[in-house]
């Protein structure tokens, strides 16, 4: 009988040490993903918001749609931007690139 109960407990000490291992994998995982993907991603958020707390009148800046002008005023959220002959208002996170300064995912330089 005692063998018997032994054959039965030895699939339960196997099965403990398989769900430790995915565990230990599936933390793994999730640190890769957060060094490759979440990361990076923080890094460059914090570098446009930073890019963006320093936007000031004078500055030279590319927005996503590709408007390059200088900015004439600045509100809260919005930024009138003078492109050629033309005033626009655009929003503040839209704008991309100030100077030769580029910020966000993609960015360049």
């Amino acid at each position: 009988m005692t063998l018997s109960l032994l054959a039965l407990m030895a699939p339960a000490n196997d099965s403990s040490a398989g769900l430790t291992m995915l565990l230990l994998q599936i933390g793994a995982i999730g640190l890769i993903f957060y060094f490759l993907i979440l990361r990076p991603q923080q890094q460059a958020r914090k570098k446009h918001e930073d890019l963006l707390k320093a936007l000031k009148k004078g500055d030279e800046i590319v927005t996503v749609g590709g408007l390059l002008g200088k900015v004439k005023d600045i509100k809260e959220d919005r930024v009138t931007v003078e492109s050629g002959t033309a005033s626009v208002v655009v929003d503040r996170a839209r704008i991309i690139k100030v100077g030769d300064h580029a910020a966000g995912p993609g960015a360049q330089g």
